[in-house]
């Protein structure tokens, strides 16, 4: 039949059962399985003594992973989806999410629907969306000291946030702009219902082919959240005595010292999500986000027009 993988959230016993139980399956519906954890597309913290990323990109996939693979399974959160994408997407390989974790915004169902689920996959009835992934890399003295996939965001700040930050942010062949705050996020329109929604950003739908600029309490009333086309590239320059840090998809990121560059792009590989019926991103927003509801509590007692 082909080649399938299972990535999993080994730190969660259901995850783990699931996965048992899919692979036996697949193999008995006659794929070839290769599983992994979800660990293994962890970054890991860069550290002043050792800078450079231990796991760069193209060591982050798991062994029988490769382009000759139809498709794989992750079994978790959103975190541990988007560690999968960082294994998996430099082979397009595409991914059903199956929702074990809590909120599962990236994930496409619940583990209650997993046997039509599996069905539908095995006889190729789905859809692939595309969505953008950011290729983040530190630059020092004109050397790659750490790169990284990422699904979401970017986040440069201040560790700790105790007092504001100062950065030149030049996008594409525009001016550079200077902004006072305690951190800039960049994000993708995936990632734009993250933490760049949370520090008062714009939710962007996922087709959109832009990035987003958030600076985190930005201490000016005119620095607010910023849209530009996804072509454009990013440099980020730390207008900073002290080191500050980056964080990738919340996940692990890398010390930038004050000769640092930070460069962000959209990167060449997408993050390919199965999609079992067609994508409706307004659903997942009101589903999980409360997005469109209505705003007056109906009372159930009362026979309204």
């Amino acid at each position: 039949m082909g080649k399938a993988g299972i990535i999993y959230n080994d730190y969660k016993p259901v995850a783990c059962r699931v996965a048992e139980e899919l692979q036996e399956q697949l193999m008995a519906a006659g794929w070839e399985v290769y599983m992994a954890t979800g660990v293994g597309g962890l970054l890991g913290y860069s550290r002043p003594e050792s800078p450079v990323c231990h796991t760069p990109i193209d060591k982050l996939a798991a062994p029988g992973f490769d382009e000759k693979m139809a498709f794989a399974i992750v079994l978790g959160g959103d975190g541990t989806v988007m560690a999968a994408f960082r294994q998996v997407a430099p082979f397009g390989i595409p991914l059903l999410a199956i929702n074990t974790g809590h909120m599962g915004f990236l994930t496409e169902i619940y583990l209650n629907q997993l046997p039509q689920a599996i069905e539908q996959v095995m006889t190729g009835e789905y859809e692939i969306e595309e969505r953008a992934m950011l290729l983040v890399q530190v630059v020092r003295d004109q050397c790659i000291w750490w790169e990284a996939l990422c699904l979401n965001e970017m986040v440069l700040h201040r560790e700790p946030l105790t007092c504001m930050c100062h950065f030149e942010v030049k996008i594409g062949r525009h001016s550079s702009v200077d902004i006072a705050a305690d951190g800039v996020i960049i994000s993708t329109p995936t990632g734009s219902t993250a933490y760049s929604l949370s520090a008062g950003g714009t939710v962007v739908t996922p087709g959109v082919p832009v990035l987003q600029l958030m600076p985190i309490c930005p201490h000016s009333l005119a620095s607010r959240a910023l849209v530009f086309a996804d072509t454009e590239k990013v440099q980020v320059f730390p207008a900073m005595p002290t080191q500050l840090v980056m964080v990738v998809d919340g996940n692990a990121g890398c010390y930038v010292l004050p000769e640092d560059q930070v460069h962000v792009a959209r990167s060449p590989y997408s993050a390919r999500f199965i999609r079992l019926q067609p994508p409706e991103f307004f659903r997942v927003l009101r589903e999980k986000l409360g997005w469109g509801l209505p705003h007056i509590a109906k009372p159930t007692s009362v026979e309204l027009p």
